[in-house]
């Protein structure tokens, strides 16, 4: 839950959020107490004198009367007035400081790496940042009416009791200062308990989200017993705890404050009757009785006040909690102007390492040339997908740099950098809106014909004219109403339409049957031309024409060059390629297990194989798919 730095750091995102509105919030804040001032001091101290004037031995006319009348009904009318005012600049505080605490909040977890999110429910972040910003409206109200609105007219009402009698003031205050300090430390516990109330509804938040986005699998495993079962346990969990929160406040702060309330108003009236003397009468008991009677509200709003206040600031402190580590990944205080001398990428004596890991990479150095066309390849944890992800300046390294074009990508704004890319994920990303916008998110700016050309060229018209809406077509959270080979079509299109002279693709393909993929192989060496290209591949028919292919594991190059050249030379990749099932690696295999069949197959041969594996040339996207389907 929350610490202290973290309250702090929400507090002063409030306040300064209501001095940045300032122009709205003085009167916004101070309109209502002045309301509150005629409505609970200056009409009753008129009625008061009222009662005074109808005790005198004259009596009382209507006459007599009228004016206090008269004043009554203006006093309230006026405060009435001062109070829509007020309401008035406060409502447009809270709706102008929650949307810009919503802006700000978007924006800081916009600011976050991308190890933040793997770290978070997407579910809990939502209801953290939301509560964010919605909680400022009970923070600016609690303070205007709670705060401001008790405390100014208990101001007004000490100076007029003092001129009645000073030890008004002083038991008033007196009692109101014992009840504070006898209720503080009942109210820090009761902190606590609301700080695992809060977790426990972040919890069942977490869960629902988890739940929902994951709800095929749920139903693919039979699960909805045990996933209800396990969110019943949740919700009772957080019931428990709210009622602990709420019993304590109950049963134990109010318990306290409300004989001390009954208690002071006691001793008011003794005090008006005591020491007022003589020339106090009735105006001044009338006075004094209902002035302790509503200085006594604020003893028992004590309570509901902290509660609305810590309720507010400890949601809105489980955002801030999460901007105390600030990002890792950062632009650089003085970027430099994006001015890349070509389009070739150099890896130089890169190190790194994830947090609380062994290093992936050490010292790795990889040239790319501008154009040129690389394949990526070896066992899964080699480094591949990390190498691209650094490249993309997902993660800074621990040493070494990066360049393109001659400039250290660390030098470069982010945005900058990633601009001069085109990537295509092995799981494609997919918002939950239409196709056509889910292409278009590449470039915003692309005509309706720029978009048809990028979606024809991968493919993506075949299946998008038999959609219920065409291109129209919401395609469901994480695209979920697509298959997986028209989700990285629809990636493969959004790549085309970026135009970015880099290209880097994860497995692009592996989602694709093998005639689909005869159709996108083209779509992507055309995509591939004049570019620099990056491809990852366990299929290694997808990468077998490439200029040059890199053979990573753990973490170290330990073979480079055509696809010729490497089955020639027998190494790592010739025993890969051997070990290919229907064009994926079996990862199953050990090493040893590797250089044993290695040996079987040299010595006994087998069909279509000679020593060095399948004798195929590396070629057009064609052959490569050819080859992938025999």
């Amino acid at each position: 839950m929350p610490g202290r730095g973290a309250v702090v750091l929400a507090l002063r995102r409030y306040v300064r959020e209501l001095l940045r509105l300032r122009r709205l919030a003085l009167p916004a804040l101070l309109l209502p107490a002045v309301g509150n001032i005629g409505i609970r001091y200056v009409a009753p101290l008129l009625i008061a004198k009222l009662a005074g004037r109808a005790a005198d031995g004259d009596g009382l006319t209507l006459a007599s009367a009228l004016p206090y009348v008269l004043g009554f009904g203006a006093v309230l009318l006026l405060a009435e007035a001062v109070w829509r005012v007020g309401q008035h600049c406060l409502n447009r505080v809270d709706a102008l400081g929650m949307e810009h605490l919503y802006v700000i909040g978007m924006d800081e977890l916009f600011a976050r790496d991308a190890a933040f999110f793997h770290d978070n429910f997407a579910g809990s972040l939502t209801k953290r940042v939301l509560s964010f910003g919605r909680r400022f409206e009970d923070f600016v109200d609690t303070v205007t009416y709670r705060i401001v609105g008790s405390l100014v007219p208990l101001v007004f009402g000490a100076v007029v009791l003092w001129r009645y009698e000073p030890l008004l003031v002083v038991g008033l205050l007196g009692m109101i200062g014992l009840t504070v300090a006898g209720a503080t430390p009942l109210i820090r516990r009761r902190q606590r308990l609301v700080n695992d109330r809060e977790a426990a509804v972040a919890r069942v938040s977490g869960h629902v989200a988890d739940s929902l986005m994951n709800m095929e699998t749920i139903r693919a495993f039979a699960a909805e017993r045990r996933e209800a079962g396990e969110h019943r346990r949740r919700v009772a969990e957080s019931r428990r705890l709210t009622l602990r929160s709420w019993d304590y406040g109950n049963l134990r702060v109010d318990t306290l404050v409300a004989p001390m309330s009954v208690l002071t108003n006691v001793l008011g009236l003794v005090v008006a009757l005591a020491f007022g003397g003589p020339g106090l009468g009735v105006e001044g008991i009338v006075v004094a009785f209902t002035y302790y009677s509503n200085a006594t509200q604020i003893m028992f709003e004590f309570n509901q006040i902290y509660r609305r206040l810590e309720s507010s600031m400890t949601e809105a402190a489980q955002f801030t909690e999460l901007l105390l580590d600030p990002p890792t990944v950062l632009d650089p205080a003085e970027p430099e102007p994006l001015a890349p001398q070509g389009t070739g990428v150099r890896f130089e004596a890169v190190t790194f390492a994830h947090a609380g890991a062994k290093p992936i990479f050490r010292g790795l150095d990889l040239d790319v040339p501008g154009g040129a066309r690389i394949g990526l390849v070896g066992r899964s944890g080699g480094g591949k997908t990390t190498l691209t992800r650094l490249l993309l300046r997902m993660a800074d390294l621990d040493a070494g740099r990066v360049l393109i074009g001659g400039q250290d990508i660390s030098r470069l704004r982010q945005t900058d950098l990633r601009s001069l890319i085109a990537y295509v994920p092995q799981d494609p990303a997919m918002f939950h809106r239409s196709l056509r916008e889910n292409i278009v998110f590449a470039r915003p700016g692309a005509t309706d014909a720029e978009i048809r050309a990028a979606a024809e060229a991968a493919h993506v018209t075949e299946f998008a004219e038999q959609l219920p809406d065409g291109f129209d077509t919401l395609v469901g959270e994480r695209g979920v109403k697509l298959s997986g080979g028209q989700r990285q079509r629809v990636a493969l299109a959004r790549a085309l339409l970026r135009d970015a002279p880099i290209l880097l693709l994860d497995e692009a393909t592996s989602a694709l049957d093998s005639e689909s993929e005869l159709l996108v192989q083209d779509a992507l060496w055309r995509l591939m031309e004049g570019r620099t290209a990056l491809v990852v591949a366990h299929r290694l028919s997808t990468v077998a024409g490439m200029d040059r292919l890199v053979v990573l594991d753990h973490g170290r190059v330990v073979e480079q060059g055509t696809h010729a050249e490497l089955l020639a030379a027998g190494g790592a990749y010739a025993r890969l390629w051997q070990h290919q099932s229907g064009g994926f690696l079996a990862e199953d295999e050990s090493e040893d297990q590797d250089q044993d069949e290695d040996e079987d197959v040299n010595g006994q041969g087998r069909e279509g194989a000679g020593p060095a594996g399948p004798s195929v040339q590396p070629g057009p996207p064609e052959a490569s798919a050819a080859l992938d389907r025999r």
